[in-house]
């Protein structure tokens, strides 16, 4: 690796770092040393704030010599080589820097274990005790896990405080997903932000608040003093987050459905007749929101759905406008559909109601799978194909109100904008871009060594381009003769 040389800084305002003569010492929480992989991550939110001093020790922690004294610059994109009794490469970021600390043989997937947590961005360090554990499903088998953090006030009582991270909600609940699965680590992020861009609850008049999804972060992560590199810090899809109305004296007011697995339900393909309102699931669904009485109520779900499978083509075009907004369901089909996210269709979205009276609509969740790869990484070719669902299906199917011309023109309106190829573009190779000459990618496959690090990221880029500019072309078509 070449070795870049350099001599350090004045004292700055928004500096993570403080002089003592020749010794520059980065304030506690801002770096992570990794002694097995010999790495240092540094956070440093303005590197062009800081001129060049005479310095030859950087203190994280412990002292380091700079391996050569004649170094000039700091630099996100250029690495340099420190010493104590071994070499480790210095890396700077400027992303946020997160450590977990817990005991690794007692972390599972089922009950979260009591941990650390401590932030630095900025000036801004935040430390707390969390409650920690794995989440996902296919995701427990990669070697580099996802975590659901819970922020508690201590571990004895466990009552939960909030927290808030820039750009994000104030929480106490939140997620830092691994993208372990995905070769670029930009899919997932790219994919949020545009649903963000291209829809909002229609209700925002009565609930200003209210968002219609979920926003991310990229973070970097130590885990027990060990470089796990970037994760995407999340927030979590629920009833606060879209600002549903509760329940009241036993009247169900908002709602809200998980499509959890594949049988059936989420399909909108089947709809069975029983359902069990002790029970959180039913016909591949989760019931989160609301539970009355400890209880389920399945009833409104099992007659919406049994009403798109069911019915009758002339029934289905007159109750489906009240019972489901159509925008949205316009927003949705176009979205995954551009994106080739073939698993979520029959799971990872969700299915809600604002309030009594109101009609559902969907949220996206878990968007790692899209631009051609699958959900674990594989990529795929197929660029020809329309995803759907029985509900989308048959919106196209049946029409009503001129449905087919909606979809058409709203497809029309998002290529003349952001979704034409040169912004879709732009913001892909702004991501790729950042995350290749900020050495992201260096450190993340120097860590993280799978079949998809060893082919080079190049070639995953052009995978990732070719496939969208092929699936453009067909879409394109497709609504035309729509």
């Amino acid at each position: 690796m070449k070795q870049l040389t350099f001599s350090l800084f004045v004292l700055f305002l928004y500096s993570s770092i403080t002089f003592f003569g020749q010794e520059i010492i980065a304030d506690k929480g801002s770096f992570g040393v990794d002694d097995k992989n010999s790495i240092v991550v540094w956070h440093v939110s303005n590197i062009k704030d800081f001129q060049s001093k005479n310095a030859n020790t950087l203190v994280f922690g412990k002292r380091f010599i700079l391996k050569d004294s004649s170094t000039k610059n700091l630099s996100y994109e250029n690495p340099i080589i420190l010493s104590n009794k071994k070499d480790y490469t210095l890396y700077i970021t400027k992303f946020p820097l997160i450590h977990l600390d817990f005991d690794a043989s007692k972390i599972n997937s089922k009950d979260k274990i009591e941990g650390n947590f401590t932030y630095f961005q900025d000036n801004n360090y935040q430390k707390s005790i969390i409650g920690i554990e794995y989440r996902g499903n296919i995701s427990l088998t990669f070697a580099k896990k996802n975590f659901d953090l819970e922020f508690w006030e201590d571990a004895t009582t466990q009552a939960t405080k909030d927290i808030q991270f820039e750009g994000l909600r104030k929480d106490d609940d939140w997620i830092l997903d691994a993208l372990y699965n995905e070769p670029l680590r930009l899919r997932s992020y790219i994919a949020t932000n545009l649903w963000n861009e291209m829809y909002e609850p229609y209700y925002l008049d009565k609930e200003p608040n209210a968002k219609s999804g979920f926003n991310v972060n990229f973070v970097e992560v130590f885990v027990n003093n060990q470089y796990y590199g970037i994760y995407q810090l999340m927030e979590q899809v629920d009833r606060k987050q879209l600002q549903l109305k509760k329940d009241k004296n036993d009247t169900i007011f908002g709602e809200f459905y998980i499509a959890q697995s594949y049988k059936g339900g989420p399909e909108f393909k089947t709809s069975p007749e029983k359902y069990n309102n002790f029970l959180g699931n039913w016909n591949g669904w989760q019931m989160k929101f609301p539970l009355i009485k400890g209880q389920s109520n399945w009833k409104k779900l099992s007659d919406f759905t049994d009403m798109v499978v069911h019915s009758s083509d002339e029934e289905f075009k007159q109750k489906i406008e009240d019972q489901f907004y159509i925008k949205n369901a316009i927003d949705y089909y176009l979205f995954v559909n551009i994106l080739g996210a073939t698993d979520n269709l029959g799971k990872n979205y969700s299915i809600v109601k604002y309030t009594k009276g109101e009609p559902y609509f969907f949220v996206p969740w878990d968007l790692d799978g899209v631009w051609g790869v699958i959900q674990d990484g594989k990529e795929q070719y197929n660029t020809d194909k329309i995803l759907d669902n029985g509900l989308l299906k048959r919106l196209i199917k049946t029409n009503p109100n001129n449905y087919r011309e909606k979809v058409k023109n709203r497809w029309n309106e998002l290529r003349s904008n952001e979704w034409s190829n040169e912004a879709l573009f732009t913001k892909i190779n702004n991501i790729y871009n950042q995350l290749s000459e900020e050495k992201i990618y260096e450190r993340e496959f120097l860590i993280w060594k799978n079949k998809f690090t060893k082919i080079p990221k190049e070639k995953h880029y052009e995978h990732l381009k070719w496939w969208l500019e092929k699936k453009l072309n067909y879409l394109d078509n497709y609504f035309k003769n729509l």
